[in-house]
């Protein structure tokens, strides 16, 4: 092996990549230098690669400890600790407590008898002290042995939040709309949760980027989402007319997309909300209020005041009293979060909203602007596949994880604390990045990027702890190129996976449609996502043809109508083979779901445009400006924009979810349920 080989392996930078089994491809030299400039290693010239490589061997040869422990609950000791030279001294310092005393030991069986003394669930520092005089400081992460468990079967929907406007909404869906649609799937249709996407801060500026799994910050939510009349201040502001004015001119964005066929237009929307909220941040807050907003700031920390900084500066206005402006908006979108997992659980659903988690953020953002623990120059992306020849790039700085370590992943515990806050359950976009991400020096092409690791059984275990303290549970999404071992790797910490029906077939044999007996039941099981066909469109082939329209094909039109076509229709078989009703459209739709319920996946997600037959993506990944992804309102089967009231007493959405119900054997309707 080389030097930079060798130099690359002990930062994790990987030189080599399997885009299939049998298949191995060698990154190149290039990449593989860059990649170690960005981690901080010069490989500039030989002899500054040697010095470097010289320096890392050394430090690895003598450490005492590695800079973070994972202690799993009920397990044995970290390996690390049984191995220190005799003698060591070994100090715990506990996460809400102060350091422990030290004591003797000749490695960790004896400081940790096996069986006793086992330290308390948290995130801890262990100083070490070896007769030699070497020193060394952990974080030591303690982690329950899983993550909480999901019902044995719960039926929910998935929905793109924006989407979904009610007759109160200014232009787009909001939080008020999340708290009523909860409400009615709850308690009508006897769902057990709502899984929407991302609600993470956008970058300010216009036009805004539309999509939410490119954020300003993943930390703290966007006040873009408030629903205006349920701030407390809203009905004690003296300016009463300005705010019907600014009311009407929301209605007005409204009716231009329900009724007129607009887009959603995210940066008009806010334009509107901010000049209502600068109206209500002016109305005194009442004793209570000030109190829980004192709070508030106080558990958020120096983190809050950096971002509503940001915010203020990237707005354009007064560094002072903007900030403080904008750390207020954190809050206000705090307390509606909160509100609608609150009127999910009491609708009965058993998990309530499930957040989504952003794979990274927008490189010009709040939490990429922060303390540097990304890495400039190089954005995330994905290797060549059969999807994509090409690979992809999708902007977005990683995380250093030798940052992260050296921090005790502080900036990934406070993500999800933060997250966690008001979630029923958490998504994990790209769930392999805890383990690994596929780096894109700047300059590189997608194709021409390499893997780095990742601590991924330090990030597990903070996910699975931070996930207890919450009682919430964790999805990973774990579609596309996955590392041998981090499925079983997450089940193991009940992490549950996503199957996407279409995807879900024999690969190891003849490829054909796995049966409903061998799906995985520690899994969200749906018939599409957002990146993806809705089920009408799929099985209309429709997704064809609008792909052909926008030049995306490959191949020949005919060649890809055939095997979609053929594709589709082999599925149909085994719904008919299984007793299944497909005549029609709409029963093809619900036997599809069917399907689903045929599985012992736990939970069962409905993509909301399948149950009024819209046809459209809200994305369609390799277009910018070609299409309006992330802008389009729910539509019924002709195209014509629904709003959450019409939703509810759609014929076709209330079979299809009452088939769902039904089929998932949950409780029926209490009597006098509507959405208000």
């Amino acid at each position: 092996m080389d030097d930079l080989a060798r130099l690359a392996a002990l930062y994790g930078v990987a030189t080599t990549y399997q885009p299939a089994e049998d298949v191995t491809v060698r990154v190149p030299e290039s990449t593989v230098a860059a990649v170690l400039r960005h981690l901080g290693a010069d490989t500039g010239t030989p002899e500054s690669l040697r010095a470097r490589l010289a320096g890392v061997e050394h430090e690895a040869a003598y450490r005492l400890l590695p800079r973070v422990l994972v202690w799993w609950a009920g397990s044995k000791a970290p390996v690390e600790l049984g191995v220190l030279p005799p003698g060591t001294l070994l100090r715990l310092e506990p996460e809400q407590g102060g350091p422990g005393g030290a004591e003797e030991a000749a490695g960790a069986a004896e400081l940790w008898p096996e069986g006793a003394g086992e330290p308390p669930l948290g995130v801890h520092r262990v100083h070490a002290e070896a007769p030699d005089g070497r020193t060394a400081t952990a974080t030591l992460i303690v982690a329950p042995d899983r993550a909480p468990a999901a019902p044995e079967r719960a039926h929910g929907l998935l929905v793109q939040l924006y989407s979904l406007l009610s007759e109160r909404s200014w232009g787009m869906g909001d939080l008020g709309d999340l708290a009523e649609l909860a409400s009615w799937a709850g308690r009508v249709q006897g769902a057990g949760f709502i899984q929407v996407n991302p609600l993470h801060a956008a970058v300010t500026g216009t036009p805004t980027d539309p999509s939410p799994y490119r954020p300003s910050s993943r930390r703290f939510p966007d006040p873009v989402h408030l629903r205006i009349e349920d701030v407390a201040e809203y009905a004690d502001c003296p300016e009463r007319a300005a705010l019907a004015e600014l009311a009407e001119a929301g209605a007005l964005l409204r009716r231009e997309v329900l009724e007129k066929g607009a887009l959603i237009d995210r940066d008009a929307v806010w334009a509107l909300k901010r000049s209502a909220l600068e109206l209500l941040y002016a109305v005194p807050r009442s004793p209570e209020r000030e109190a829980a907003y004192g709070n508030f700031r106080a558990e958020q920390g120096a983190e809050l005041d950096r971002h509503a900084a940001w915010c203020a500066a990237h707005a354009g206005d007064d560094p002072e009293t903007g900030a403080g402006f904008h750390r207020w908006l954190v809050w206000l979108t705090d307390i509606q979060l909160t509100a609608a997992q609150q009127a999910a659980k009491e609708a009965g659903m058993a998990v309530g909203i499930v957040h989504d988690l952003a794979v990274g953020v927008h490189p010009e953002g709040s939490d990429a602007s922060g303390p540097p623990h990304y890495a400039k120059g190089v954005s995330v992306g994905a290797p060549p596949d059969a999807f994509n020849a090409r690979g992809q790039d999708w902007g977005l700085p990683p995380w250093r994880p030798d940052r992260l370590a050296e921090t005790g992943y502080e900036p990934f515990r406070a993500l999800l604390r933060g997250v966690f806050r008001y979630a029923g359950a958490l998504r994990i976009d790209h769930v392999m990045g805890l383990f690994r991400l596929w780096w894109i020096p700047e300059g590189t092409p997608p194709a021409e990027g390499a893997y780095v690791a990742y601590d991924g059984e330090a990030m597990l275990a903070l996910l699975v702890l931070e996930a207890h303290r919450a009682g919430a549970l964790v999805i990973g999404e774990d579609l596309g190129t996955v590392q041998p071992g981090v499925r079983q790797a997450l089940a193991r910490r009940g992490v549950l996976g996503t199957s996407v029906l279409w995807f879900e077939r024999d690969w190891a044999g003849d490829g054909e449609p796995l049966e409903p007996a061998r799906w995985r039941a520690d899994c969200l099981a749906t018939a599409t996502t957002h990146d993806l066909p809705p089920t009408a469109a799929k099985l209309a082939g429709s997704h064809v043809e609008l792909r052909d329209r926008l030049g995306l094909l490959t191949r020949p039109l005919e060649r890809e109508r055939a095997e979609d076509a053929a594709d589709t229709a082999r599925w149909l078989d085994v719904l008919e083979d299984l007793g299944l009703d497909t005549k029609g459209e709409e029963a093809a739709v619900r036997a599809l779901y069917g399907f689903l319920l045929r599985t012992p996946a736990r939970l069962v997600g409905v993509w909301l445009p399948d149950a009024v037959g819209d046809r459209r993506p809200q994305n369609l990944p390799g277009t910018w400006d070609q299409y309006p992804n992330w802008r389009l309102p729910l539509a019924d089967a002709e195209g014509r924009p629904l709003t959450l009231e019409a939703l509810a007493a759609s014929p076709r959405a209330n079979a299809l979810l009452s088939a769902v119900r039904t089929g998932a054997g949950t409780r029926t309707a209490p009597p006098g349920a509507r959405v208000v």
